[in-house]
């Protein structure tokens, strides 16, 4: 197995809120591979004391430790346990029922000599090449499916929109979500490498439209995953106002890859 993996936060002033992981077992067999992308908070605070990265730190921690170690649990059943214990560590200080605790997107996949199981969550990505080289996408959808009107106003998104039916869903504090997961799995044999993309890396493909799934996945495996974020940043500069390339909130954003060879 190979590996390859970059995070790099949008501005160097600002703390990355992005995770990123890969375990692999003591026993050598297998492996997972994850990312976390917070989500940072419009201003009004969250009801909690706690920063983004200290959220994604805790929530990506915890679901890397039990991807490898509890193989008897399913994704979804991981991601719920790992949001309890993330709420749990603090419930006592923070109001976590307020619509803007601190929450993240997932893209998640573990992998045995059997299968490779997959989990994403919101606008994070995961990609899977073949041993044809052919490249699928595991998206979560729902937040692209919403009209832009609909996502103009924070508050609006907060109230009606994020983890609602009719909306989209992020892991915050309430372990249920992870049921709304877009989840599945495939046989080993047909898994040759795959990547894991917040979508401050997937900018290249979704905002800048600077090449499909299967030519991103060409740059991160054939020229690193440092080589996609270099040119995700080149574009932005480029665009610096965000007046050619709409649907950014910020110029710049945090942007993680992992990458993993099977």
């Amino acid at each position: 197995m190979r590996t390859d993996l970059v995070s790099e936060p949008g501005d160097p002033a600002r703390p990355n809120e992005d995770f990123a992981g890969v375990g692999v077992p003591a026993c050598g067999q297998g492996g997972c591979a994850l990312v976390l992308d917070g989500v940072t908070p419009p201003r009004g605070g969250t009801g909690c004391l706690h920063s983004v990265p200290w959220f994604t730190t805790r929530l990506g921690g915890a679901l890397t430790e039990l991807t490898v170690s509890r193989r008897d649990l399913t994704l979804p059943e991981i991601l719920a346990r790992a949001i309890r214990r993330t709420a749990r560590a603090h419930a006592d200080t923070c109001d976590l029922s307020h619509p803007r605790t601190p929450q993240a997107t997932v893209a998640l996949a573990r992998w045995s000599a059997a299968e490779v199981e997959y989990l994403v969550l919101s606008d994070a990505a995961l990609l899977l090449r073949g041993p044809d080289g052919a490249v699928s996408a595991v998206l979560d959808d729902r937040l692209a499916r919403l009209p832009r009107s609909a996502l103009a106003s924070a508050a609006l998104v907060d109230a009606r929109l994020r983890n609602k039916e009719g909306g989209f869903f992020t892991a915050a504090a309430d372990p249920a979500v992870a049921a709304r997961a877009v989840t599945g799995a495939l046989p080993r044999r047909e898994v040759r490498a795959l990547a894991a993309l917040t979508d401050g890396a997937t900018r290249w493909t979704e905002t800048f439209g600077a090449g499909d799934w299967a030519a991103l996945f060409d740059v991160v495996a054939e020229e690193g995953a440092r080589s996609l974020v270099e040119r995700v940043r080149v574009l932005e500069t480029a665009d610096r106002e965000g007046r050619a390339f709409l649907g950014r909130a910020k110029t710049h954003d945090d942007a993680t890859v992992v990458y993993a060879e099977l």
